[in-house]
């Protein structure tokens, strides 16, 4: 398992859903844009992620995008490969990622209003022990979450490789990554861009990202200026993204795939339709996505 771990000190490409004119998943496209960013040189690749819009697929499609996904990237990026839900849902497709080739699952954060601490072990135990060869990755939105938890979980489990942290709070995931053990997992900042400078500087080695979808070559600069200790520069791609991810960010994140998925339809990649509770841009919203993408001259374009 130290291998995945290494692995996921990386960009973790959280991949979109094309969707085909009928409202259908267009597989097709799908695997053009996964080996769009396995040649830009991204090692780690997520679908059934939330900006593929997890939880508006149905369990055929979802198993439908990860096949697609996992033919696409061949041997030349890792996937991890999204489940959840129920724990039978999760067990059944992280078998199927499994019987797949694919060495690593992302354990989406559990949607249930009642949840213990206790039951959150739980939840995450009964998934691991199910495959026990398979690394999982725990998406954890929730600051209730504690690095007691996280030990408490990897004692009984040791495929518990990563966690995605996706707190908005550098502080409180320094913490949590301390106590739980910095050097135990991968730790990835689940927030993109925005916050990986700042979660970088406190421990997180790997990140999240949508956004590299669209431009790859920006998303990388970052991670290259951050392996390398050069904030200035890794600030600088921040101030690049800013106003694409205050986008996504805004009124709650009703619109973060909508957005990404509109850049990726003026590049010609795929259609830009979602499905609800996502909704189309505003007129808008679409003219500064389009000015943003001419302001990425260093991106592919």
């Amino acid at each position: 398992m130290r291998s995945l771990i290494e692995k996921l000190a990386d960009v973790a490409a959280v991949t979109v859903t094309p969707f085909d004119a009928s409202g259908g998943v267009d597989l097709d496209a799908n695997a053009k844009l996964v080996r769009r960013l396995a040649d830009a040189g991204v090692r780690v690749i997520t679908p059934n992620g939330n900006t593929g819009e997890f939880y508006a697929l149905t369990p055929a499609e979802r198993r439908q995008v990860l096949e697609s996904t996992v033919a696409a990237a061949g041997g030349d990026a890792g996937v991890l490969a999204g489940v959840g839900l129920d724990v039978g849902s999760a067990v059944e497709s992280a078998r199927h990622a499994r019987d797949l080739g694919v060495r690593m699952v992302m354990v989406h954060q559990p949607v249930h209003p009642y949840l213990s601490m206790d039951g959150w072990v739980d939840y995450h135990r009964q998934i691991a022990d199910a495959v026990p060869d398979v690394g999982l990755v725990l998406y954890i939105r929730s600051p209730r979450v504690s690095g007691a938890e996280l030990a408490r979980l990897a004692d009984a489990c040791p495929n518990v490789v990563g966690v995605k942290y996706a707190v908005p709070d550098p502080v409180r995931f320094a913490s949590v990554a301390r106590d739980a053990g910095l050097d135990r997992f991968a730790w990835l900042c689940g927030l993109a861009e925005p916050y990986t400078p700042a979660y970088w500087a406190v421990g997180a080695r790997g990140f999240t990202s949508g956004l590299v979808t669209a431009a790859p070559e920006l998303t990388l600069r970052m991670r290259d200026a951050l392996r390398a200790g050069d904030f200035g520069a890794a600030m600088g791609v921040w101030e690049l993204i800013r106003r694409f991810e205050e986008l996504r960010g805004a009124d709650g994140s009703a619109d973060n795939v909508a957005v990404v998925k509109e850049a990726l339809a003026q590049l010609g990649l795929c259609r830009r339709d979602t499905r609800p509770p996502s909704r189309p841009l505003p007129e808008a919203v679409r003219e500064e996505v389009a000015a943003i993408l001419a302001t990425w001259n260093g991106g592919e374009r």
